[in-house]
């Protein structure tokens, strides 16, 4: 049955509007953003139809708009609600990192490299540029390859740091195999990006590679940064 048809206190959006947004259930939060649902399939049914397919709230909201539009019941205007949300998560961390990347605030580095790389269907290598007191400047992607590699040029990276005036960076790039593990030409490539921009008093904090949903891969947590 449509939502409206629900007592008051069963429908997701005057649930939220009452007792808050943290005692509604993923597929309710969803169902808020949908609206309306299909014929015999309400708002809720939808949205839990779409989590069980995608794999999982964040499957749903990272999929690509393609992806989101081929499915029966998301027209234009559902695809963009969706893809809205995560890009207002995206740049709230972005935000956050803007006042200042400590120890204390790794997480928040880590849920926005995993919001920005973790769909990606190819490799991508990201920067996240910071001043001196390690507030972030600018969220950067410098480079982009294929499903399996990625073409990194420390020349380039090097002038990325000149222009932004950094004082240090946070390196990422993701692999699309779903393995986080990196491999020997990955830890070559960061000393090598280590030596180039210590020549210009750039310190490299960390680099982590993305995988999928699992939590990305940090080399400064596995001793191979120098």
């Amino acid at each position: 049955m449509p939502l409206t048809e629900r007592p008051e206190s069963e429908r997701p959006r005057e649930k939220l509007l009452d007792r808050g947004p943290e005692i509604l259930t993923d597929a309710e939060l969803v169902a808020i953003l949908l609206r309306t649902g299909l014929p015999g399939q309400d708002a809720i049914a939808l949205a839990h139809s779409l989590i069980q397919e995608f794999g999982g709230l964040y499957g749903l909201l990272s999929a690509p708009p393609a992806a989101l539009k081929a499915k029966l019941g998301l027209g234009p205007a559902k695809t963009a609600q969706l893809i809205a949300v995560l890009e207002l998560a995206r740049r709230t961390l972005r935000e956050e990192m803007a006042q200042g990347v400590s120890l204390a605030s790794v997480d928040k580095v880590r849920r926005y490299l995993k919001l920005s790389l973790a769909h990606r269907e190819f490799e991508v290598f990201h920067a996240l540029w910071l001043d001196a007191r390690n507030r972030l400047i600018a969220s950067e992607e410098l480079f982009r390859g294929t499903l399996t590699q990625t073409s990194v040029y420390p020349r380039e990276v090097v002038r990325r740091a000149l222009h932004h005036n950094a004082a240090a960076v946070i390196f990422a790039h993701n692999h699309p195999s779903g393995v986080a593990d990196p491999s020997g030409a990955d830890e070559h490539l960061t000393r090598l990006l280590q030596e180039a921009l210590g020549l210009i008093d750039v310190r490299v904090l960390d680099h982590f590679i993305v995988a999928g949903l699992s939590e990305p891969y940090a080399f400064s947590e596995r001793g191979k940064l120098g």
